[in-house]
């Protein structure tokens, strides 16, 4: 028998496998920040072009020599009204010697043999250079900008698509609040305090959750002393509790990470430890911080999978030494994810615990196939149901006239091995044959399938496709839509 197929209690067991991180995908660029404040720049070019050039190092606190015999209207006007360092025109064109000292040099020039000489003096003088709208003579490049300084956000296309990254800018310009940049600043001004207040690494670490937190909810609130009194109390307030680990029970939702909730983002991006499930997307696991250590505890129907109790010990041991543990589970952690004995697990040895609750693959599904499981011309109560018992067999305990009363709405998780069966006892217990019924393979990923089909002829249906898993069937009137639905998901009818 193949090891897949093994009933529950005859599967082998198997050990946490730590993911790791996956190596960084080649850069076109490399972003670095430049620090320039009260350094020297040099300004090859007196267009209205490289007058912006010279804003930017300006607003960065260069000193910006402008080196050109002709020089445009706007670039006089930026020398007079600079926004940080001095902008200094020299009527003249540049020389080798002018790069002494210089730690940019940006040119702005016509033709290619005056941008290459320009390059080379500039790279034989160890300054990095920029030459504008010419990438193969620059080191690097000026990408679109969000200013909420000191947070500073940079876009770069590698040159290949400038009106591109505008709009991307445009777009974080409308997410981000002005207010950020207030906050921001605070936290450069009251790290060293912070530092000087007399909390442990987890304490200050604490506070930064809290400030984080408050800025986040409340960025149009400007920064006070009061504000830093308030959370350094907060954090002494919690004693010896900030040194203590905690346990956070996530919902990973059914695939699609853009499902995940903004609880659900906090906490994988805070988590010291991950520990997660076979069916959980590994796009979800982008969300969280890179230096977590992320542990595969697998458990999928059938196959090879880590024991639950050994899950619980493990969770719990991180816990205890102070770790912040993530548990993310697929769909919803209350919804067929033994959340329950986790729960117990950490209650037992007084871990704090917190559930954050995930989309469930029922709902996932309907939203992307476009279904009302609830539509009220079909439908009056919805039902989740397992499709198999602790043993792996078929449940004994499954409530048959409520799988067969055709105003109902019914959605079966890990239904695969046993839907046969199911089936079988729900058409001699009353179900109609004919109800509609649709089987949905990793709902909500790009590589969804459906198989749309009576419930009679499901089973079958679904054994031919060898659908990959993880899979979820709905049954019910409320699926009589779905022939007519527009999904963004191949969909496979009878």
């Amino acid at each position: 028998m193949d090891a897949s197929r093994k009933p529950l209690e005859a599967r082998p067991d198997r050990k946490p496998l730590e993911a790791r991180p996956d190596r960084m995908a080649k850069l076109a660029r490399l972003p670095v920040f430049l620090a320039l404040e009260g350094k020297r720049a040099l300004l090859a070019g007196g267009s209205a072009g490289a007058a912006w050039k010279a804003e930017l190092l300006s607003a960065a606190g260069a000193r910006v020599d402008v080196y050109a015999e002709e020089v445009a209207d706007e670039m006089r006007a930026m020398a007079a009204d600079a926004p940080g360092g001095v902008i200094t025109i020299i009527g003249r064109a540049w020389t080798t010697d002018d790069l002494t000292g210089a730690a940019v040099a940006i040119g702005a020039f016509e033709d290619d043999d005056s941008s290459a000489a320009f390059a080379a003096a500039a790279r034989a003088a160890g300054v990095p250079v920029n030459v504008i709208d010419r990438p193969a003579f620059c080191d690097f490049s000026f990408g679109a900008i969000v200013n909420r300084s000191p947070l500073v956000i940079g876009i770069s296309t590698d040159g290949a698509a400038p009106v591109f990254a505008q709009a991307i800018r445009a777009k974080l310009e409308a997410l981000l609040p002005n207010g950020f940049a207030a906050w921001a600043a605070a936290a450069a001004k009251w790290r060293n305090a912070v530092k000087l207040s007399g909390l442990s690494f987890s304490g200050r670490r604490k506070f930064w959750q809290v400030f984080t937190a408050h800025a986040m909810q409340n960025p149009a609130s400007a920064p006070t002393q009061d504000h830093f009194a308030r959370f350094i109390a907060e954090v002494k307030g919690l004693g010896a509790a900030v040194e203590a680990g905690s346990v956070t029970l996530v919902g990973a939702g059914p695939g699609d990470p853009e499902l995940l909730t903004l609880r659900a983002v906090r906490a994988l991006q805070s988590a010291d430890v991950i520990l997660f499930d076979d069916l959980v997307s590994r796009d979800v696991l982008d969300f969280s911080r890179r230096e977590a250590r992320k542990l595969l505890v697998g458990k999928t129907g059938f196959g090879p999978s880590c024991k639950q109790e050994d899950i619980n010990a493990l969770m719990v041991s991180l816990a205890s030494q102070g770790k912040r543990v993530v548990r993310l589970k697929g769909g919803d952690p209350l919804i067929f994810g033994r959340a329950g004995e986790e729960l117990d697990a950490c209650k037992a040895a007084n871990i704090a615990v917190e559930i954050v609750p995930g989309i469930t693959a029922a709902q996932g599904a309907a939203a992307r196939l476009g279904l009302s499981l609830t539509d009220r011309k079909h439908s009056r109560r919805l039902q989740y149901i397992t499709g198999h018992a602790q043993n792996g067999q078929l449940p004994d305990d499954i409530d048959w006239r409520a799988l067969a009363d055709t105003a109902t709405t019914t959605a079966i998780y890990m239904p695969v091995r046993t839907l046969e069966a199911l089936v079988t006892r729900a058409l001699t217990e009353g179900l109609d044959p004919s109800t509609p019924a649709a089987a949905i393979a990793r709902a909500t990923r790009p590589d969804q399938q459906v198989i749309a089909a009576p419930v009679g002829e499901l089973p079958a249906r679904i054994a031919q496709a060898a659908l990959p898993g993880p899979v979820l069937v709905m049954v019910g009137r409320a699926l009589e839509s779905l022939g007519t639905a527009q999904a963004p998901s191949r969909v496979a009818r009878a």
